[in-house]
C-alpha cells in the first residue's frame, strides 16, 4: 500500500508553480521556533525583546498574526509539520512513550523504535519533495529517529539508538554553535544547480536559556527577575541566527526563488520565582503555556515570505500549521495527499482569494504515550476557533507525567471571546449555551470525519 500510496503522489507531480514567475520551482526555507510566546516579538508588540531580523521578515511577509499549532508541544507539533497531519492520524501525540511498568530498559527501547517507526508508514514533506527533484536538509528538532528517516537527502541528526538521540543531538547544535553546516548545503545547492528545502528547527530559544553574555547584558535590569531576562535574550539569539540564514539567502541572490516560512513549535510562557503555581509544579514553564490548548500553548505567528510572488501583507485569517504542508507542496508544484486535511495558503496569498475555511481545531494529548496504538488513551484537550470564538472540551486521558501541567479544576466546557479576552481569563460558556453545543457538534464531526481518514493513511 505504501508504494502505491507514493506511486500516486509521484504522479500526480505537476510543472505548475503557483504564482511564481520562475521556470524553476522555488527553494524553501522552513523556520521553526521552539518554546517561544506568540506576543515574544517586535512584530507582535513585545516591549522589551528585541527581534529586529524578524520585524524585517514580518514586514516583507504575508503575515497572519492568528497562527495556531494544532498541538502545544514539540515533538507531535514537529511531526504535523513533517506530515501535514493531525497528531492522532500520525500517530505520534507525545513526546515519549510512557515508561514501561517492570522499567526494563530493552522492552523500553523497543517503544521508542515503534513510536519513531511511525514516520517510515506516511509520507514526509522532504520525502515528496525528494521525489520532485529537490535536496533536503534537516537541523535542529528531530526526534524520528536518522534524518534520512524523514524523506531528507542530508542532514545532522544520527538518531535513537545513538547517544543523545532522543530530540536531535548532533542537530541540536545548529544556531547555538553558529549555521554552517545549513549554509554550506545551501551553497553546494546552488553550486549544483538543484532546488532545495532546509529544515531550520533551532533548539532556541528553548531550554537551557544559557545566552551570550553580550545579549544578557541588554536585559538585565532590577526589576525584572533573571529568569525573564534570560529568557528575553534567547529570543534575540534566535532572532540573530534567523537573520544570519535570510541574509545569506538575499547575499547569495536567492530570495526572489525562495519561500521562506516561519512558524513555532510550541508556545511558551516563563516562570519566574514570583509566578503563582499550583503545588508541585516543576517546569520553567508557566501554567496555560507549553503542552496547554490556551493562546500560550497554541498560538503563533506564521509567515510566508517569497518576494516578487507574495505580496506582503498583514493578514487578519485564522490559519494553522496543518496548513504548511500543502502550502510547501503546492509552491514546489507538487499536489498534496487527498488524506491532507490542510489546505494551501497560496491562492490566498498570491490571488487574492476568500480563505475556503471558517474554523479551525486542535487537540492536546499527555506528554508520555501510554498506548502507541489508540491515541484517545492519553486525549486531553480538543478545541475549536470560530472567528473570535475558542471552545476548549476537556478529557480523561492518562497522564504519566507533568500532571500538574494540567489543571482539571474546570471540567466544564470553556468558551472564550478572543477579541475581547485574547488572554482567556472569562469562561463565558454559560451565557452562550446554543453557541457551546454548535462549536461542540463541529468538534465532534471533525473529529469522526478525520478518524475515517486514517484508514485511507498508509
Amino acid at each position: 500500500m505504501n508504494r502505491i500510496f507514493l506511486l500516486l503522489i509521484c504522479c500526480s507531480t505537476t510543472v505548475l508553480f503557483s504564482g511564481s514567475t520562475n521556470a524553476t520551482p522555488p527553494n524553501i526555507v522552513l523556520i521553526i521556533s521552539d518554546d517561544q510566546a506568540w506576543t515574544d516579538y517586535g512584530f507582535m508588540g513585545h516591549p522589551t525583546i528585541r527581534t529586529p531580523h524578524l520585524d524585517r521578515l514580518a514586514s516583507r511577509s504575508a503575515l497572519f498574526r492568528r497562527g495556531y499549532v494544532p498541538t502545544a508541544l514539540c515533538r507531535p507539533s514537529l511531526a504535523t509539520l513533517a506530515t501535514g497531519l493531525y497528531a492522532h492520524r500520525h500517530g505520534i501525540t507525545g513526546n515519549d512513550p510512557a515508561r514501561v511498568r517492570s522499567g526494563n530498559q530493552a522492552e523500553f527501547n523497543q517503544l521508542q523504535e515503534d513510536l519513531i517507526s511511525k514516520i517510515n508508514r506516511i509520507p514526509t514533506l522532504p520525502g515528496l519533495l525528494r521525489q520532485a527533484g529537490y535536496r533536503s536538509h534537516q537541523s535542529g528538532k528531530w526526534w524520528e529517529g536518522n534524518f534520512r528517516r524523514g524523506g531528507f537527502t542530508h542532514g545532522m541528526t544520527r538518531g535513537f539508538p545513538m547517544p543523545g538521540g532522543r530530540h536531535g543531538d548532533d542537530g541540536l547544535k545548529i544556531g547555538r554553535q553558529g549555521l554552517s553546516p545549513v549554509l554550506e548545503f545551501i551553497n553546494d545547492s546552488v553550486a549544483q544547480q538543484t532546488p532545495f528545502f532546509v529544515w531550520y528547527a533551532p533548539f532556541l530559544p528553548h531550554t537551557p536559556h544559557n545566552p551570550p553574555e553580550r545579549l544578557l547584558v541588554k536585559y538585565r535590569a532590577p526589576d525584572r527577575p533573571i529568569e525573564l531576562a534570560t529568557y528575553f535574550a534567547m529570543c534575540e539569539w534566535f532572532d540573530q541566527t534567523c537573520g544570519e540564514l535570510v541574509d545569506h539567502i538575499q547575499n547569495q541572490g536567492l530570495a526572489e526563488n525562495t519561500l521562506i516560512v516561519y512558524v513555532t513549535d510550541n508556545g511558551w510562557i516563563q516562570r519566574t520565582a514570583h509566578t503563582l503555581v499550583p503545588d508541585g509544579w516543576r517546569t520553567q514553564f508557566a501554567p496555560r503555556s507549553k503542552q496547554s490548548p490556551n493562546e500560550g500553548g497554541i498560538r503563533t505567528p506564521v509567515m510566508l515570505c517569497w518576494p516578487g510572488t507574495i505580496e506582503p501583507a498583514d493578514r487578519s485569517e485564522l490559519v494553522s500549521s496543518i496548513d504548511l504542508v500543502p502550502t510547501m507542496l503546492a509552491a514546489a508544484g507538487v499536489n498534496s495527499s487527498p488524506s491532507m486535511p490542510g489546505i494551501s495558503l497560496l491562492p490566498l496569498v498570491t490571488e487574492s482569494q476568500t480563505l475556503q475555511r471558517d474554523v479551525i481545531f486542535g487537540e492536546s494529548f499527555a506528554h508520555d504515550i501510554v498506548d502507541l496504538d489508540n491515541p484517545q488513551d492519553t486525549l486531553l484537550y480538543r478545541w475549536i476557533i470560530q472567528d473570535r470564538w475558542k471552545l476548549i472540551l476537556t478529557y480523561d486521558g492518562q497522564v504519566t507525567r507533568y500532571r500538574v501541567v494540567h489543571d482539571y479544576a474546570e471540567r466544564r466546557p470553556q468558551l472564550f471571546d478572543l477579541h475581547d479576552d485574547p488572554h482567556e481569563e472569562n469562561n463565558v460558556a454559560a451565557d452562550h449555551p446554543q453557541l457551546v453545543a454548535r462549536l461542540a457538534e463541529r468538534i465532534a464531526n471533525w473529529w469522526n470525519v478525520d478518524e475515517r481518514m486514517v484508514q485511507t493513511t498508509p
